[in-house]
This record gives structure tokens, sequence and C-alpha cells, in this order.
């Protein structure tokens, strides 16, 4: 038999706490035995740095090491390093610390090293190449439409027995032989020849109502005494234009011929305002003087100039400062611009933008930058959300506008709209909280909103007020400073005509698309590159325009702007996300697009001109068509 002993051991307290610091001296003196000699195997040296200051060494009951900061009340593991030169570290009113680099006048959550800051300034660098890149397509882009009419574009057809072409028409051939017309002051193009339709024009009376008259210089206007309104338009070549054209496209032509109209009369013809900003500088300078120039002295000509640079501003200049600010003055790191969502790079309002005591003033001055870029008929470098361009045209924004920006809170409500609240026992009311720079404030959606239960009766209301809540909590000041600054040079009287797609086309431009890198990165499903629908398509986006090549990728994917990398680096809604089309439905279906996926459903037509009449129909006559 097996016989247990049990002893108990009940040592002096002295003794115990003398073997204990014996223990702890032992193993801290191993454990620095042995960082000094792993430093030494390094390359190191025994003498480390000093902590930052509020930091602590201490160590545990085991003799590892561990660092204390006072300043946030926190611990780590790890020995933290002294902040790069030009960062300071503070606390918000909620007592958590955020660090403030002057170098650029930013913030951020995140604790500065040197090997990061290295590495962002690294990337800054690969970023501004790629701008300059960039820059430079966007100069080649338009070398054409500010050029004086040389032997490459003589207004002329493709013999000098031809009639010449209208002022600023371009005859061009596509790789599969189809002629068609570019209009370089409209930066429009139709398949039909111009020449045809001045002279069908010509052959027909004017609309009732019309009349047709001279300027001063002998300039031919028309005046629409139904509307009181004027164009240089000729009403009677919209009316002859052939079945063949596309109603959008004579729309949308006409809307801009329009506002270009109307900033020309608008513009002031003598003298010009002269801008002198440094590029490392651009967003501050620019800031200080264009808010300090009277809002119509801004519509004569501006003349932009670099410091330490040579050069005259025919337009190039003036391009470049529009690209270099909008990039800078809209990079979400100075807060006053957010990404609407992981995977929408499109930008909103942030709602933490007072953290910049002077942020309204910033938004008024970003509000007179978009209205210049578009009375001076120039692009920008980054493209807002579409609900953002529907506030700017006062159209009413819907609970659909909400899922390319939020999508949890869009699946929420959509859920409160298809589901009794009763019979699931959801308590509701007509408030919600809302958080932002750690203070959490409640919100009523009607007076008294925290005691009014939401039911079946009243939850259509509910879901209303919700939808108008998301889109404007946290930036209605915002939001009216860039109107204040918006009117001052283009009254919003002057967009009525358009949608909310069709100007972010007039303010970010037509993207130039390589069809060849978007055909190699495409991916397919239930369809293979050889069938002959796969086949059409491509033939489709070979045919049509740029101007709806950017109406296809904004069907798809919620926008007709591309990453820097192209179509490569498209993202989704789980990341990097290829453009993808599917085989879906019927051949009496239309096409159905999947924007978080940047997905096509393309039904299985049955031949080249379906395919085409579906697709166009999808992208240029529907607003909201088909999309999930």
């Amino acid at each position: 038999d097996a016989v247990f002993l049990t002893f108990t051991i009940a040592p002096e307290a002295d003794t115990l706490n003398s073997l204990l610091s014996s223990l702890q001296v032992a193993t801290t003196s191993e454990s620095s035995s042995a960082s000094g000699a792993h430093s030494q195997e390094n390359g190191g040296t025994e003498e480390e740095e000093p902590l930052p200051q509020g930091w602590e060494l201490k160590f545990d009951q085991n003799g590892r090491r561990y660092y204390v900061d006072h300043n946030s009340r926190t611990t780590s593991w790890s020995r933290p390093k002294p902040l790069p030169a030009g960062w300071e570290q503070r606390l918000d009113p909620r007592g958590r610390p955020y660090y403030v680099d002057h170098n650029t006048r930013t913030t951020t959550w995140q604790r500065p090293t040197t090997q990061n800051v290295a590495e962002f300034q690294s990337w800054r660098r690969q970023l501004s190449d790629n701008q300059e890149a960039n820059r430079q397509n966007l100069e080649n882009r338009y070398a054409n439409s500010d050029a004086e009419p040389s032997s490459g574009f003589t207004g002329t057809g493709s013999s000098n027995s031809e009639e010449p072409l209208p002022s600023g028409w371009e005859k061009r051939v596509m790789d599969n032989g189809r002629v068609y017309y570019v209009n370089h002051e409209t930066r429009t193009t139709q398949w039909e020849d111009p020449r045809v339709q001045i002279k069908k024009a010509s052959n027909l009376p004017l609309p009732p109502g019309w009349e047709e008259r001279y300027t001063g210089d002998g300039t031919k206007y028309f005046v629409d005494h139904n509307t009181r309104s004027t164009t240089f338009q000729d009403p009677r070549v919209a009316i002859s234009a052939t079945s063949s054209g596309i109603h959008y496209e004579r729309s949308y032509r006409w809307k801009f011929g329009q506002f270009r109209h109307l900033c020309s009369r608008a513009s002031l013809p003598t003298g010009h305002i002269k801008i002198s900003v440094s590029r490392s500088s651009v967003f501050e300078d620019s800031f200080n003087q264009i808010l300090n120039i009277p809002p119509q002295d801004l519509k004569r000509r501006l003349f932009i100039s670099f410091k330490g640079e040579e050069g005259l501003d025919y337009g190039g200049l003036a391009r470049e400062w529009f690209f270099l600010l909008s990039h800078e003055m809209l990079n979400p790191m100075y807060c006053l611009f957010e990404y609407a969502s992981k995977n929408n790079y499109s930008l909103q309002i942030n709602p933490a933008s007072p953290i910049n005591p002077h942020h309204l003033t910033y938004f008024k001055f970003v509000g007179r930058i978009i209205a210049l870029a578009l009375f001076h008929n120039k692009y920008i470098d980054k493209g807002f959300t579409l609900p953002f361009y529907k506030r700017i045209l006062d159209k009413p924004l819907t609970m659909l506008d909400l899922k390319s920006i939020d999508e949890d809170f869009y699946n929420s409500l959509k859920w409160v709209k298809e589901n009794d609240l009763e019979e699931c026992g959801l308590e509701l009311y007509f408030a919600h909280e809302f958080e932002v720079l750690g203070k959490v404030e409640i919100h009523e959606l009607k007076p008294g909103g925290e005691d009014i239960l939401v039911t079946e009766e009243n939850k259509e209301e509910y879901v209303n007020l919700m939808v108008s809540w998301r889109f404007t909590r946290g930036v209605e000041e915002q939001f009216k400073s860039f109107l204040e600054g918006f009117n001052e040079i283009v009254p919003i009287q002057w967009l009525q005509y358009f949608d909310e797609r069709e100007l972010e086309l007039i303010l970010v431009g037509i993207q130039d698309f390589d069809i060849n890198d978007w055909q190699e990165h495409t991916i397919y499903r239930n369809y293979r590159r050889s069938d002959k629908q796969i086949q059409w398509f491509w033939q489709f986006v070979r045919d049509i325009s740029d101007e709806q090549r950017s109406r296809l990728l904004q069907f798809v994917t919620g926008t007709c702007r591309l990453p820097i990398g192209g179509f490569c680096e498209l993202m989704g809604s789980n990341g990097a996300q290829k453009f993808c089309i599917e085989r879906v439905g019927k051949e009496n279906w239309l096409p159905r697009s999947h924007t978080c996926f940047n997905r096509l459903d393309l039904p299985p037509y049955r031949s080249y001109e379906q395919l085409k009449e579906k697709l166009l129909f999808a992208i240029e006559e529907t607003e909201g068509f088909g999309q999930e």
C-alpha cells in the first residue's frame, strides 16, 4: 500500500520576502544580460535611448519588463521610442492621446515612429510620382482642345474637296472604320455629320416662339420667347437630328451648352486675376488668396503662376492648379472630407471636421474652388458621392442613396421597413444616438421623439426621417458654408437641368479608358471569353463614346472614376474586386448591375443589335435602374 505524507511549511514573513527578492534580482539580471547579449549580437549598444516624457520602466512579478505611459494610463511590452521631429502628443476631451504632426499640419490616433514616418514619406513620394504621370496624361488629353488648328486638326473632312466642318469640329475614324465627329467646344461626340444637321436645319422654320438675332460682332444667337432665354445652339439642329442619334447625348449636349453660355455671359471680359502659389504649399497659398478676392473678380480669366518657375498661363497652368489644389484640399488627412466607405473612394463631408476651429471657412473656400472649376470649365482630381451631388442640386434623397455610403445603415432601415416591429418585439423611438469626436449626442427626429414609439402605422415616417438625418448628421453647418462659397461663383439655378451623374461628369471629367486593360482585368461567370455575347460586349465598349463608357462604368461600379492603378485595382465590398460579367436571365431582360461587387448581369442576347439596344437603355435612359 502507498502512503502519502503531507507537510506544511510555514516560513517566517521576513524569510519569504528575502527569498522572493533574491529570485527577482536574479531573473532581472538574467533578462538584462540576455538583452545586452542580444543587443551586442546585432551590433547594438548596451545603452538604450531615454524613454519619452511621461513613460516609466517597471517589472512584473516574473521579472519581465514593461512600460507605463502615464499620459494615457496604458501599458506596453514594447519599449516606446521618442516621437519623430516635429510631432507632439496631445489629449482629446475624453483623455485619449492623439498625435499632431506640425510638419504637415495633420493628426492621427496611431503613435508615429521614425520607421513608419519614413515609410509614409516614401509612399507620398511614390504618390507624387504617380500624380505627375497623371498630370502629364491630363496635359496630353486636352492638348488638342487648347491648341490652334493645325495639320492634325483642321476642321475639315477627309479630303480637300469636302465642305469644311463647322469651327471646333473634327472628323475621326474608329478601329472598325466607322466615322464619328468630335465637338471640341462641348467635348462631345456623335455619329451624324454636323454639316448634314446644319443643312437640314436651314430648310426648317424656327420652332414657335423662337427668333434669330445677331450680336454686335455678328455672332448668331437665338431667342426663346417662351422661356425668355437665349442660346447660341440652333434649336432646329436638335429637331433635325436623325433617329439614330441617342436622345440622352443630344439632351446632355444641350444642357452643357446652355450652362457654358451662362458662364460666358457672366464672365468679365477685361483683365485677369493673378494667383501665385508654391507647389509645396498650394493649399495654404490658394486659401489665403482666393478668400481675399471679391467673388465677382474671380469670374475674370485666371492667370496662375508657380513660385520659382517661369511660364505663361494659357490654360495649362490653370488646369494643373485645379488638379493639384483639389488633390490637397480634398485629402482626408485634413479631416474636412472622408471616404464614403471602405470600398467607395468617393468623398463626403467629415462630421469630425470641427476639430479644426476654422473648418467652416475652409468649406466656404472649397465651395468657391468647386464652383470656379465649373465656371472656368476645368476638372478636379477627386469626385464626391452621388448623394453629395444631389444635395448640391437640391434634389430629394432616397433610402436607396444610402446604400453606396453606409450599407449597414441601409440594411437596417430596409429590415425595419419590411418586418413587423410589434411581432419582433423591437422597441424603436424617434431618436438616435450619434458620436463625433468622443461626444455622444441624442438627436430627436421630431419634437419629443425620445418618447414617441415607432409602430407599424408611423414607421414609414420614421424611415424617411432617418434617411434625411443620416445624410445631414453632423454636417449641416459645413454644407451650408460650402454652398455659400459655391453660390458666390455659380448660382445653383444654373445647374437645375442636370442630374447628379451629369454633374459628376462635368466636374470630374470623362475618364480616358484603356480598353485593353479593362478587358484584361475582367472576369466571367457562366460565360467564356470566346462566347459571342462577350465578343459583342467588347465590340460595344469599343464602339461607344468616352462619355458612354463613363456611364457604363458608373452603372456597374457606382463611379466613373478609376483607381490610380487602373482596372486591376477596382475595389468592391470585400477589397479588390475585378470587373465581372455574369450570365443571368433571359434574352428579353434588361442588364442589371451590382455596384458592391462590380458585377454586370448580362442576359444571353441573340444579336449584337439587341445587346447594344438593351445596354444603351440601361446606362442612358434610366436612373438607378437595375442597380443593387
